[in-house]
């Protein structure tokens, strides 16, 4: 449902059947069918829940990232929260003990000490997720929870409690409020590297979600022991690439020198989109996320203040135009680094053809096996976005850019962008042909307009 209209007039429906069934409307808590829209982003899920059944609390295994579990965490949404949701280990098909994967071993061994045991052991709040089956046939919810809950009280001294929906989302955001606000980074390309047999990405960091920022910021001086606690152990395969993304690295001062010190063969990928959507993007993202500046100031009247405009609204400007003078950060970049471990991607082409992005990346980092992403990835029309491809037609998919969705930007502010990052676009040019690098699709319709006019 790209329509939220119709995504409502569903939900109403569904409503009114459950009002003349007597069936409980007033929980505040729901999850989508497959689990579809909380995370990645469906912004119109989000809008009709509140304005149909004033929702204010669902749950998600994918955010950050489904694996390993005990990184889950919970964010904030357009007002509705968001809580990390765990496995159990109970499905639709799990209904008869004795046939159980793996046998019913497997699932006591999970309860006693196992999997389940320590997923409750490890979190301070857990919520599970269980099937209409898992209370028929050999009733497993029943069992498996019941003999959980008698485990841990005979061997540890937990003290355990249930809150309804709501206010165990509260209770979660007051433990954890670093949490409220989540990142919108671009993931394409953790996503997709991850997808290969021979790379293996960093920990997400509890703090800052799926990005380490080491380089950047006090995380630095936690040590080097810190920064490797975020990756596993390579194997003996000579092929095992380890590698992580941190948004923030790219234009930052500091982070060329301090890489090159730590690991002077990196190779270094850099996705660069057009500077006058990634500002807007930035804008953008700063509203969503109750930025007083950017809820008071149009986005022309942010990249166009003068010098003589309160301080907060000259920060926001120089963080939405300073990270597109990719010339200057580029530069900064080869001066600690050879410019044969620097990539540049086309972030138009990563959208719209990420095979090809992918092919050249495998190329760039000598990566085997190759990976065909041609058959590896395959685009979804009603989604709207790519998604790898599983057994039996299945699909796990890649959100929309930035999980948001907003308006197009204004004609004024597109034409002063244009302006304003035409000698920046012009030098990333130059500067692209000398190291004979590809000139990204979108830069060269820039040149293209500016030329023309």
């Amino acid at each position: 449902f790209h329509n939220r209209s119709v995504l409502a007039d569903q939900m109403r429906l569904n409503k009114q059947f459950a009002l003349e069934h007597g069936i409980p409307t007033d929980l505040g808590y729901a999850v989508a069918p497959h689990h579809s829209g909380v995370y990645p982003i469906h912004t119109q899920l989000y809008e009709a829940w509140k304005s149909v059944w004033g929702i204010q609390v669902t749950s998600t295994e994918e955010y950050p990232h489904l694996r390993p579990a005990r990184y889950r965490r919970g964010f904030i949404h357009n007002g509705i929260m968001v809580l990390p949701r765990q496995t159990c280990g109970l499905f639709t098909h799990t209904i008869f003990y004795n046939e159980y994967p793996g046998g019913s071993r497997e699932l006591d061994r999970s309860i006693r000490g196992g999997e389940l045991f320590l997923t409750v052991l490890l979190n301070p709040i857990s919520i599970f997720m269980t099937h209409l089956s898992n209370y028929g046939n050999d009733r497993l919810g029943l069992y498996t929870f019941e003999s959980l809950v008698r485990f841990l009280q005979c061997w540890t001294r937990l003290r355990l409690q249930t809150l309804p929906p709501v206010p165990l989302a509260q209770k979660y955001f007051e433990l954890f409020p670093q949490e409220r606000s989540p990142l919108w980074q671009t993931t394409a390309i953790h996503f997709f590297l991850s997808l290969h047999p021979a790379v293996t990405s960093s920990f997400p960091s509890p703090s800052t979600f799926e990005e380490i920022q080491f380089f950047n910021g006090p995380n630095y001086h936690k040590g080097i022991d810190w920064y490797m606690d975020f990756f596993p152990v390579p194997s003996n395969a000579s092929t095992d690439f380890l590698f992580e993304k941190s948004a923030t690295y790219f234009d930052s001062e500091v982070v060329p020198r301090r890489g090159a010190a730590l690991l002077p063969r990196a190779k270094i990928i850099t996705v660069l989109t057009n500077p006058a959507d990634r500002a807007y993007s930035w804008y953008q993202h700063q509203r969503a996320h109750g930025d007083p500046v950017a809820l008071n100031y149009t986005f022309y009247q942010v990249i166009s203040a003068s010098s003589q405009t309160p301080l907060a609204l000259r920060s926001l400007q120089n963080r939405c135009l300073v990270p597109g003078y990719y010339s200057t950060h580029l530069q900064r970049w080869l001066t600690y680094y050879p410019s044969g471990q620097l990539l540049i991607v086309d972030g138009q082409e990563l959208r719209t053809n990420p095979a090809a992005s992918m092919e050249s990346i495998q190329k760039f980092l000598g990566i085997t096996p190759f990976l065909n992403y041609t058959r590896t990835l395959r685009f979804d029309d009603d989604k709207g976005f790519w998604c790898q491809g599983l057994e039996g037609g299945k699909t796990r998919c890649l959100g929309r850019s930035k999980g948001r969705r907003y308006p197009d930007m204004d004609t004024e502010s597109r034409l002063f962008l244009t302006d304003f990052f035409r000698n920046h676009n012009l030098e990333l040019s130059k500067l692209l042909s000398r190291l004979g690098q590809p000139v990204p699709s979108w830069l060269r319709e820039e040149l293209q307009h500016s030329s023309l006019g």
